[in-house]
């Protein structure tokens, strides 16, 4: 597989939905693709069904389509949750649920979505909708610290446009609590874990987001420590380096393989957060890194998406790239789009 040129981070591109489009059937949106291809076979997820809300609710002008994919996804995450507010993950492609609901990543994304459909939602009876099951999963809390991650990031959102959702300031407030002190007072391994492992800025963004929300100037400083540590651990030459399939500790060193999207996504967010948090526009370097990571700028020096129908691959290896183009790639891609158009009209 050959290197391709990289793409400019001064060229703004628009965010093309066509392969998101060829994902996503009546029902759901499918997890895998061989090549462009939906496997259909391995079913749809929510995990993939909630980053999907998120992004088709923050498509600022969205057309039919986009409107479409929106009310899809936001049908699939709904049906998921649990009256209790666990949540289902994996569905077949004949509609049956082929899990028990649980509290894993899927049930913290459901929240994301669901916090972010409740603000953006492109009609006043999909936002309620949004809400209301937002309120039904709010109820559990999860054992894992990613997945209360990821439904903070939901609820600080929600947050923003209704002060006075108990549901999301508790949700905030327990985040906290999961993350709790870890390993600050180690300068040189400041992670609150002991490696780095996967979505990864989603961690220090939680405590950005929780933190300016509740307020609590601590979690926020703290956040925007973690968010620093990862850039500097995650950059190399130049360029982003991420954590790859396997983890990273603080003495590994040399770039890593398979690295994913979502990591290189995920510090986008982060610094989006960070920026209109702080008003710094040095974080506007971390977007800007993350999107030239997709343009080439990175290990391999491989770009990492197809602009003409907006797929993303499925991950950098030593010598190219994955060719497949599933969904968690690709809406990795179109998330940190997002994020660089919204840097482009802030410079």
């Amino acid at each position: 597989m050959t290197a391709g040129r990289a793409t400019p981070a001064s060229e703004v591109y628009q965010p093309v939905f066509d392969h998101l489009e060829r994902l996503t059937d009546d029902r759901g949106l499918f997890e895998h693709a061989l090549g462009t291809v939906p496997r259909r076979e391995h079913g749809y997820c929510v995990d993939d069904a909630a980053r999907g809300l998120v992004v088709a609710c923050h498509e600022p002008d969205p057309g039919p389509p986009v409107r479409r994919l929106a009310r899809c996804y936001l049908a699939f995450v709904l049906d998921a949750l649990d009256p209790a507010g666990a949540c289902h993950n994996r569905m077949a492609a004949d509609g049956q649920w082929r899990d028990e609901p649980a509290l894993g990543d899927w049930w913290g994304r459901a929240l994301w979505g669901l916090g972010v459909a409740a603000t953006s939602a492109q009609t006043p009876g999909m936002r309620a909708r949004a809400l209301g099951g937002f309120r039904i999963a709010a109820q559990a809390r999860s054992p894992h610290v990613r997945s209360m991650a990821f439904a903070a990031l939901g609820a600080a959102e929600l947050l923003s446009r209704r002060p006075d959702e108990i549901a999301a300031r508790a949700l905030l407030v327990d985040t906290l609590a999961a993350i709790g002190g870890g390993q600050d007072d180690d300068f040189r391994w400041p992670w609150p874990e002991e490696r780095l492992s996967y979505a990864n800025a989603s961690v220090a963004e939680a405590l950005i987001v929780a933190g300016d929300a509740l307020p609590d100037a601590v979690a926020l400083s703290r956040g925007l420590s973690l968010l620093e540590f990862l850039l500097r651990t995650e950059t190399r030459d130049g360029h982003l380096s991420v954590t790859p399939v396997g983890g990273r500790g603080p003495d590994d060193v040399g770039p890593g393989y398979d690295q994913q999207p979502i990591e290189v996504s995920a510090l986008a967010d982060a610094c989006g957060s960070a920026f209109r948090i702080t008003h710094q526009s040095s974080w506007l370097a971390g977007v800007r890194l993350a999107w030239d990571w997709f343009g080439g700028n990175n290990d391999s020096a491989t770009p990492m998406f197809d602009p003409r129908t907006g797929g993303g691959y499925d991950g950098l290896e030593r010598r190219g790239r994955n060719l497949n183009q599933g969904a968690e790639s690709t809406l990795a891609m179109l998330a940190t789009a997002q994020q660089a158009r919204r840097m482009s009209e802030r410079e």
